[in-house]
């Protein structure tokens, strides 16, 4: 092989290279789980406080702990809307286009995920068992796809996550999980979702124990569920404070009745 023929075949791969790293960068930065830097609307920089953070030195032992957290947070039974670690935005006054609109979103999911009542097809579809492990009043089947095409679009049959209960022979489809990434605005939610009609959130004031003391902390004060919730008290403990994690979540459930029901933030019997 000749010497120019080398240098193009060298740089044809160093552009493969570089272009693969390329969709990776964009692919975490606009997935909802991933943490990276962002500019938060003025109304939660006022109550939740969150700021630009990429979240440097958080390993996979911080991702599986700050995960389970959120889970827990996610729990029905807890104050969501006075809780130190969850954002919420405030709900607009409706109008007849809103409630148009929001059950229109439900007709369109309830066509776009019925097949995904056999949770064996959303396994086959790319879907992943967030945390199968942990008990959970719901468990989130994620496409991490769809969660970058929902950074950029959005349509109602295509939700970022399914939510399913556990039965004793499986998982019954319940609902869906629309996200967007942490940067966007609350105007931007209401363009996706009426917030006249639901509620978008966020996970905030995480305070992670110190490294390598995660199989110890006191988890009492650390976490999403813990009392730490500023970041000089997590200095003072030695830990590492992240104002926000993972991006916008919605619920829906599109199989119930009345569009409070539908849009709650968790399943209810």
């Amino acid at each position: 092989m000749s010497a120019r023929r080398t240098l193009l075949h060298l740089a044809a791969k160093t552009g493969m290279l570089f272009g693969a790293i390329f969709v990776v960068t964009v692919l975490l930065v606009a997935t909802p789980g991933h943490h990276a830097p962002s500019t938060q609307n003025p109304a939660a920089q006022e109550s939740a406080k969150p700021q630009s953070t990429s979240m440097p030195g958080m390993d996979m032992g911080d991702e599986k702990a700050s995960e389970k957290a959120a889970v827990q947070d996610m729990t029905p039974g807890h104050n969501d809307a006075h809780s130190h670690h969850m954002y919420m935005t405030s709900m607009r006054t409706q109008t007849p286009e809103d409630i148009q609109r929001a059950n229109e979103i439900a007709t369109q999911l309830r066509a776009g995920i019925g097949k995904y009542k056999d949770y064996h097809v959303a396994l086959a579809d790319g879907f992943k068992i967030f945390l199968p492990n942990i008990p959970q009043p719901e468990y989130h089947f994620t496409s991490y796809r769809n969660g970058f095409l929902e950074s950029l679009t959005f349509d109602p049959a295509r939700p970022t996550s399914l939510l399913y209960k556990k039965t004793p022979t499986g998982y019954e489809l319940v609902g869906a999980m629309y996200t967007m990434p942490k940067r966007a605005t609350e105007d931007q939610l209401n363009e996706r979702v009426p917030l006249s009609v639901a509620m978008w959130h966020l996970h905030t004031n995480l305070c992670l124990p110190p490294l390598g003391q995660l199989r110890s902390a006191d988890w009492t004060k650390f976490g999403l569920k813990g009392s730490i919730i500023t970041e000089d008290a997590c200095s003072e403990a030695g830990g590492r404070f992240h104002p926000v994690v993972f991006g916008w979540m919605t619920h829906v459930y599109p199989y119930k009745d009345g569009l409070d029901n539908i849009y709650a933030m968790h399943h209810m019997d």
